[in-house]
């Protein structure tokens, strides 16, 4: 099982909302820019995670998105079940059915055993990607320090100013 590209998009933006100071919505023309990707699949994304209750859509002139709640309280599986829905990784097509058809009881008790193997192996899955907050990870990422907010609709150029002194204390941090 893989997932689908459009989960990475997904948590990139949820990093971005996580990572923007909430009083100001990062634009989805930034949100665009930063991905690169088409700008319609980008709205679907958007719109799945605005249904999933991660993102908040905020309307007017200085509008845009925000994330819904705190990145302490969203975790991985969050993100999968807004855009990739519930996963179950065997498809039971009923393939082992048909293929040990003379052997009914023995086919259905094979298909009854994979099928809680499967669904024992999803459940772990399952709650391994509920314990990986967006804020741990953000945290794992920048070595331990609290998450900065950068207000990503700035200029390129005052962003990376902010960013170059958030690499540097990062590295002091870590010599």
């Amino acid at each position: 099982m893989q997932l689908t590209r459009g989960f990475e998009q997904a948590a990139c933006i949820i990093t971005l909302l996580a990572t923007q100071d909430p009083e100001f919505p990062i634009s989805s023309e930034v949100i665009h820019h930063r991905l690169n990707g088409s700008q319609t699949y980008l709205r679907k994304i958007m719109r799945k995670l605005v249904v999933g209750g991660l993102i908040k859509s905020v309307s007017g002139n200085n509008g845009g998105f925000t994330i819904a709640r705190s990145p302490k309280k969203i975790n991985l599986y969050d993100i999968v079940l807004a855009t990739e829905g519930q996963i179950q990784t065997y498809p039971d097509s009923g393939l082992i059915d048909i293929v040990f058809k003379d052997f009914q009881p023995v086919a259905k008790q094979g298909t009854s055993v994979i099928n809680q193997a499967f669904h024992q192996a999803d459940q772990l899955w399952e709650q391994a990607l509920k314990q990986q907050t967006v804020y741990q990870l953000i945290r794992d990422t920048l070595g331990g320090s609290e998450i900065p907010l950068v207000n990503w609709n700035e200029s390129d150029e005052k962003r990376e100013l902010l960013i170059k002194k958030l690499l540097r204390n990062i590295r002091n941090d870590i010599n």
